[in-house]
């Protein structure tokens, strides 16, 4: 049945391989009917979702970008309004610095409009909806108690539904996940508008599955789970072996974005792609106290990665970090625009001769003189890894830091129809603006005092914002709807 649906030129062998391979269970005790029709469809769903040109891709995100800067510029006097979150003094015009911010967090009616977030990813993962054709599912209750037959209104029993649904969180809530929180495909987890927890428990898994938001929570904390019966989807029941301790966990999974969320100590990765994992952005996120950041490619052996494509854009990488952001097996990884401020001892790494492109990052090397290299090819000799396609453009390097390239500038794709028009096909906006891009990464989260304002019948709140990023803390005028529990974003800049 496999070569039945594999019938794909270069790329039969390769996933020919990957089904042979016995260690593809990850953390599926028994391998039945069920998972083996959601492996294969998933297969075939890599296959759909690698896209040939990804230069194209790389473009349209940079093009993108500089008419997000662009557009912020013209509405700005001075260098000094460019760096503040504000509105113009009189103009009304909210100010949000990269694309994918400026889609959606100037909308003052965003609430309402929530699926609108579906059309604001760029990158290889440009193509997710998440559950955009699905009703909004509320999520009121914050426990984890039941794993096979989990309580309407948590988190668990929403994301193994079946169909499409856009998930959100009635008011801030702390879940404890007792074990793997498996989400099946056509989801958005919103978090937007509260402060949702997902802490000191397991993480959350993408096997084998498609279309996946995970948006603005925060993931800290995770420790492995033990297994056992937990629910898979609407009708499936499986046994789980233990698993790793991953913040997101993506094996097999297609078209997935993770946007504005804050990592912090995970047991092992706070963000794994592996197994055919593909169509991936992970954008405007933080990233603190840990060792092993990101891994991109789990084993040499894996050739199905050769297929992986993954954007990682606009994060920030803070303080007491390691290694691994990513560490990269095959695959073609575009890193841009992100601000490195601390690691231990590499940024970007990897093996198995994947192509990386950075553009426009900011990276900030630490006082140790034998780390000052971004880059570390490991388990690889000079003669072969010196004709693998890394290449740094742009990027703006201090205290001592430097990115060793290697292979030819622009290999990596032939000569592709470029979608955007040539004279806008534009070189990525420099690392030194990289502050200015980054500087909301992370959780959006809020505190609220409340004034009642009986004439109009609305809440009148002045939040203080704590941004994970390096922004300072500021009072915002925002409104909110009075039977509302959650104070949300309304307006998204800050003085």
């Amino acid at each position: 049945m496999a070569a039945a649906f594999l019938n794909t030129g270069g790329y039969a062998l390769v996933f020919l391989l990957a089904i042979l391979v016995p260690h593809v269970q990850a953390n599926v005790a028994v391998f039945d009917n069920y998972w083996t029709q959601r492996q294969g469809d998933a297969l075939k769903q890599t296959i759909a979702s690698y896209d040939p040109n990804p230069l194209n891709v790389t473009d349209h995100l940079n093009y993108h970008v500089a008419l997000a800067v662009d557009a912020t510029e013209s509405t700005n006097n001075t260098r000094r309004e460019l760096i503040g979150r504000k509105t113009q003094e009189g103009s009304g015009k909210c100010i949000a610095h990269n694309p994918i911010d400026k889609c959606w967090r100037c909308d003052p009616n965003w609430e309402k409009n929530r699926k609108k977030l579906a059309e604001c990813v760029l990158g290889f993962g440009r193509k997710t909806t998440g559950g955009k054709d699905g009703p909004i599912y509320v999520v009121n209750d914050s426990s984890d108690d039941d794993l096979v037959n989990p309580k309407p209104g948590t988190l668990r029993h929403a994301v193994t539904r079946d169909g499409p649904l856009w998930i959100i969180f009635a008011n801030s809530m702390v879940i404890k996940l007792q074990q793997e929180l498996m989400i099946t495909s056509n989801k958005t987890i919103d978090g937007r508008g509260a402060k949702v927890y997902i802490m000191e428990g397991v993480g959350l898994t993408l096997q084998f599955v498609n279309n996946v938001i995970i948006n603005n929570i925060y993931v800290k904390h995770i420790i492995p789970g033990n297994g056992g019966l937990i629910r898979d989807s609407e009708e499936h029941v499986g046994l789980r072996t233990k698993s790793d301790g991953d913040g997101i966990s993506l094996f097999g999974a297609t078209n997935v974005w993770i946007d504005h969320v804050s990592m912090t100590r995970c047991t092992d990765g706070m963000i794994d792609a592996i197994e055919g994992s593909t169509a991936v952005t992970i954008s405007n996120s933080h990233f603190t106290d840990h060792q092993e950041v990101m891994l991109f490619g789990a084993k040499d052996e894996h050739v199905i990665d050769k297929n992986m494509q993954i954007t990682v854009a606009f994060n920030h990488f803070g303080k007491r970090l390691e290694q691994r952001m990513p560490r990269c097996r095959f695959g073609t990884i575009h890193v841009v625009n992100n601000d490195y401020t601390h690691w231990e001892m590499y940024a970007i790494g990897g093996n198995m001769n994947p192509t990386i492109i950075s553009q426009g990052n900011r990276f900030i090397a630490p006082p140790n003189e034998q780390a000052k290299e971004v880059t570390k090819r490991e388990y690889t000799s000079y003669t072969d890894w010196k004709s693998w396609n890394w290449q740094s453009e742009g990027d703006y390097f201090l205290n001592g830091a430097y990115f060793v390239q290697s292979g030819r500038p622009n290999a990596w794709s032939p000569k592709p129809k470029n979608p955007v028009p040539s004279k806008f096909a534009i070189r990525p906006k420099p690392g030194t603006m990289v502050r200015e891009l980054t500087m909301d990464a992370g959780a959006l989260g809020c505190e609220a005092e409340c004034i009642y304002n009986e004439q109009f019948q609305i809440i009148i709140i002045f939040i203080r914002i704590h941004y994970i990023s390096s922004c300072p803390m500021c009072f915002l005028p925002l409104i909110l709807n009075q039977n509302r529990n959650s104070c949300f974003l309304c307006r998204s800049n800050c003085h």
